[in-house]
């Protein structure tokens, strides 16, 4: 994305909460690790959703009840700990993701995905909005068989609702999750004014009204 902020440019000043620091640990979270069907003592399931730019995805599930915590980071590539200048280049094969912690007795997974969903422009590939670029792709990254099944159900209602041409959206297993920079989580909430600038200058909310309304 042409305006945000690049590495070079002094960042905003935030450490990771504690939480999360244990949530996400250093480096890779091993995809094993993350599957939704093995829930921790504290109910606590990983979702992990693509959509383009990752300021954009965090709003509406920060928003959404039950969500306990959203990261923004890269998966889906080829190298270890990808920066987000190596990311934006396009060539690691990393996407622009956010992993979604929540608990499934107050959220369900199919309630995320019906945000995940009316939150991205399914009908192109490999861009979402004016970003370009594999990096921008919508994919779902599904924790386990049960995750599976439900983001295919959900793919194939859409494709049979007729309401568009085409879906675009890939469905792959989850890989290694790397958190990405600072000063890119909640950035909605640290630089509003350019989160909103950027948002508006992209066309995501008009499109989105386009693409979803009744």
């Amino acid at each position: 994305m042409g305006n945000r902020p690049g590495e070079n440019k002094k960042t905003i000043a935030m450490a990771v909460s504690l939480s999360l620091a244990l949530a996400w640990g250093v480096g890779a979270v091993n995809a094993d690790q993350m599957n939704d069907e093995k829930k921790s003592d504290d109910q606590k399931a990983i979702a992990t959703f693509a959509g383009g730019c990752f300021w954009c995805m965090e709003p509406p599930f920060d928003h959404t009840k039950g969500v306990l915590a959203t990261i923004s980071g890269y998966t889906g590539g080829k190298i270890e700990n990808p920066t987000y200048k190596e990311v934006s280049s396009g060539t690691t094969g990393h996407a622009e993701a956010l992993r979604v912690e929540y608990d499934p007795s107050v959220v369900t997974y199919k309630e995320l995905l019906d945000v995940y969903w009316h939150n991205i422009d399914p009908t192109v590939k490999n861009r979402q909005f004016c970003d370009f670029g594999d990096q921008y792709r919508a994919e779902i990254f599904v924790h386990g068989e049960e995750q599976r099944r439900l983001a295919e159900a959900s793919k194939k209602a859409i494709e049979e609702s007729d309401r568009f041409e085409k879906i675009e959206v890939r469905i792959t297993d989850a890989k290694a999750f790397y958190p990405a920079e600072d000063y890119h989580q909640d950035f909605y909430k640290k630089d509003p004014d350019r989160y909103y600038s950027y948002r508006k200058g992209c066309g995501r909310d008009n499109r989105l009204e386009e693409l979803w309304k009744d």
